[in-house]
């Protein structure tokens, strides 16, 4: 897998995220959503000098130009809930995408830190032969990625695989490292060192889908 770790550059990058892991930033849900939104179209944007282009021929009011546009078909994937703003700073660049959702939760069984991921609600079109991008703010353990990666393989092969997050745990990438293909690319905005007992990243953020949208029921 090809790991592009874009805090290892300087670049405004860094202040989306320092607002996103502030405590005092964070109690304001709407600033935190944009800032998810926004990481998430300095990410696509890196992205997409990596992608196919084709020489197309634009008429202006006073002439013709040749430009190079982007000629991939993507889709987009978020796994639900926190992955919506991500997904939403993805569609703003590439708006011509076609787009999947799918639920993948941690169920917690008998010990409250193991826990199994459980997918649920999947909609998706046929990816193949298309570039496919996966959105997940937080990649802690990684397992949630992958199993929305395999949850995925029946609706074909694509072309292309992109896993895009704001924060990783270094047991994270490694994981995907291992378990995607080797010509998948991780584009990331930051890569902390640890996880906690319970397989949250520290220092991490938190719990993105709450800050975002709020606390969700237990059950």
């Amino acid at each position: 897998m090809h790991i592009h770790n874009l805090s290892k550059e300087n670049s405004v990058l860094n202040q989306f995220i320092a607002e996103i892991r502030d405590v005092t930033v964070q109690n304001d849900s709407m600033r935190f959503r944009r800032n998810i939104e926004r990481i998430g179209e300095v990410l696509g944007y890196e992205l997409s000098k990596t992608l196919e282009f084709e020489t197309r021929t634009i008429t202006t009011p006073l002439d013709t130009i040749t430009t190079n546009t982007p000629k991939n078909d993507v889709v987009l994937c978020s796994i639900l809930r926190a992955g919506v703003p991500l997904h939403n700073g993805l569609l703003n660049y590439f708006d011509k995408s076609e787009n999947a959702f799918i639920s993948a939760y941690r169920h917690h069984l008998d010990n409250p830190e193991t826990f199994e991921i459980v997918v649920e609600y999947l909609a998706c079109p046929d990816l193949t032969g298309k570039t496919l991008i996966l959105a997940d703010p937080m990649l802690a353990t990684g397992q949630s990625l992958i199993a929305t990666y395999k949850a995925l393989q029946p609706f074909g092969t694509p072309k292309n695989l992109h896993i895009v997050a704001a924060i990783g745990a270094e047991a994270g990438v490694a994981f995907l490292n291992e378990n995607l293909p080797e010509e998948a690319n991780l584009w990331i905005a930051a890569v902390d060192k640890n996880l906690s007992s319970k397989g949250y990243i520290v220092p991490g953020l938190g719990d993105a889908g709450d800050l975002a949208f709020g606390q969700k029921l237990q059950h």
